[in-house]
């Protein structure tokens, strides 16, 4: 399928490793022009490299006020077409084992400034009638992980955000939509594989394989698999679908509306 994204242009962020990478490139192999965001500059080198003018680049940290005064300078005077919202997780912790300055820091790296940046880039979209805002979260959303409460908690903030915020632009032709993934083979899902080994006397071979055999299609998802549908989401094609949180899980999701 053509996406039509010629030339479009989107920020991605979380763009060095991981669902945030797979989708800035398959952004660039269908031609549109991607702001790639994250810390580690060099990982952005490597896809300035590859794609030359396709990309430009803003190393900073997210939770950062300078970062988002980058990216808006990235932006210029260019049309903005798209933005997909995305990072890491916090650390991988029950309840009990949390402190309150745990849930103050999570609240800045999973909530906080997913919020301010929308916010600052809303208007470039709503000016012109036309925007994608993606945010890629976790299947936690709908179903909470063991171990990781911090993430259940701000993630599902998070949906509810995204939900009220898309009833609110949807007539200026402002699409937003929530990924909610389930394990997929990238660097995030090691933590959890590593919280899961240290309690217990598996080995993390034997926690991989446990995780993927509960799986119903018997596997970790790939990040090119969730790239392709969030640039389909980003897409003119998918103009009517706003508002939602869509799951990609390998059917992990017990509920019915998983």
């Amino acid at each position: 399928m053509d996406l039509k994204i010629d030339d479009q242009r989107f920020i991605v962020c979380g763009a060095s490793s991981g669902f945030g990478r797979a989708i800035a490139e398959l952004l660039l192999n269908e031609g549109a022009n991607v702001i790639a965001v994250a810390r580690r500059e060099k990982k952005l080198n490597e896809l300035k490299e590859a794609y030359d003018t396709q990309v430009d680049i803003v190393a900073g940290d997210l939770t950062d006020d300078d970062t988002h005064n980058q990216i808006e300078a990235a932006i210029g005077n260019n049309q903005l077409h798209g933005v997909v919202i995305n990072a890491g997780g916090p650390p991988a912790l029950s309840p009990l084992e949390t402190a309150i300055y745990d849930w103050d820091e999570a609240y800045e790296n999973v909530m906080r400034w997913k919020i301010e940046l929308v916010l600052r880039l809303v208007s470039y979209f709503t000016s012109k009638e036309y925007g994608r805002i993606l945010f890629v979260e976790s299947q936690s959303v709908k179903q909470p992980i063991p171990s990781l409460v911090l993430s259940n908690s701000f993630r599902a903030g998070m949906v509810g955000f995204a939900k009220s915020l898309s009833q609110e632009v949807a007539k200026k032709g402002v699409t937003v939509n929530v990924l909610a993934p389930g394990s997929h083979d990238t660097p995030a899902i090691e933590r959890v594989i590593k919280k899961a080994s240290d309690e217990s006397d598996k080995s993390m071979e034997e926690v991989r394989e446990e995780m993927e055999a509960s799986i119903p299609v018997g596997r970790f998802g790939k990040g090119e698999e969730i790239a392709s549908l969030a640039g389909w989401i980003l897409s003119p094609h998918a103009s009517y679908v706003t508002g939602q949180t869509i799951s990609h899980d390998g059917g992990n999701i017990q509920g019915l509306f998983g």
